[in-house]
Formats: structure tokens, C-alpha cells, sequence
């Protein structure tokens, strides 16, 4: 994560600095307002390692019992294609996207169409449908 003072862009690409758009989620001073924010949360989770917020933002049910990131795969970016649902008067949405990696066995694209639900009133990742990787 960011040291501290400094400004840097959130790896979700929204446009907003790190401090102020997904950090506020991983750290668990705020809730995701929205299945799209919590994607994003979790895909910037992805790109800084913080296992502890991917396992916060799964769903119990699905959420797998060991899980390891590999160090030399970098996220560098991220695509929303859309989403239905998932709003803040929602209970289920989902969102599509491209997150872009590259890694030194070669560099590679994820599409997936994510689904979230309401669990105790807080957004979290059921499962996904992979289309491309």
C-alpha cells in the first residue's frame, strides 16, 4: 500500500487518488456502496496483495480455504464493460471486466462477469463466469 503522505493513483484507474477511492474499503473504514465499487476494491486488493480484504469481500459459501497470490504477476489495469444491478437499493449484480496482467511467464488478460449479493447488508463476491483469460 501507499506510505504514508504519499499520493498515488488507486490501481482501479476511476481516477481518484489510492488514499481516497479503494483504500478507505481495504482497510474497512468504509463499506462498498455498490457491487461496482466493491469489484473494484477488490481487483486494487488483487494488485497491492491484501489477501486479508479478498477474504473479507468473499462469500463464505464460495470463498476458497487457502488462497496465495503469485508476487510476479502485476495487475496494471483494469476495464468495467458494464453491470447490471448492484446498486445501493439492490441486493445481487453483476459486473463485466478486462483486469490486465503481466507476469514473467507471459502477460495476460482476465474477463469475467462477477456476481455479488448482500450478505448482513454489505457487498461480497458470490462467484464469476470467466470469458477470456
Amino acid at each position: 500500500m501507499s506510505s504514508k503522505g504519499a499520493v498515488s493513483a488507486c490501481p482501479c484507474l476511476r481516477g481518484e487518488p489510492f488514499e481516497v477511492c479503494c483504500l478507505p474499503f481495504l482497510r474497512g473504514d468504509k463499506a462498498a456502496p455498490t457491487a461496482e465499487h466493491l469489484m473494484r476494491s477488490r481487483y486494487s486488493a488483487f494488485s497491492v496483495r491484501d489477501i486479508d480484504y479478498l477474504y473479507r469481500s468473499w462469500h463464505p459459501a464460495t470463498a476458497p480455504r487457502d488462497l496465495t497470490l503469485d508476487p510476479l504477476q502485476k495487475w496494471y489495469r483494469l476495464d468495467v464493460h458494464g453491470s447490471t444491478a448492484g446498486g445501493i437499493l439492490d441486493d445481487e449484480g453483476t459486473v463485466e471486466f478486462s483486469a490486465y496482467y503481466k507476469h514473467p511467464d507471459g502477460n495476460g488478460v482476465l474477463t469475467e462477469t462477477s456476481r455479488f449479493v448482500r450478505r448482513d447488508g454489505l457487498w461480497v463476491y458470490m462467484d464469476g463466469v470467466v470469458t477470456g483469460s
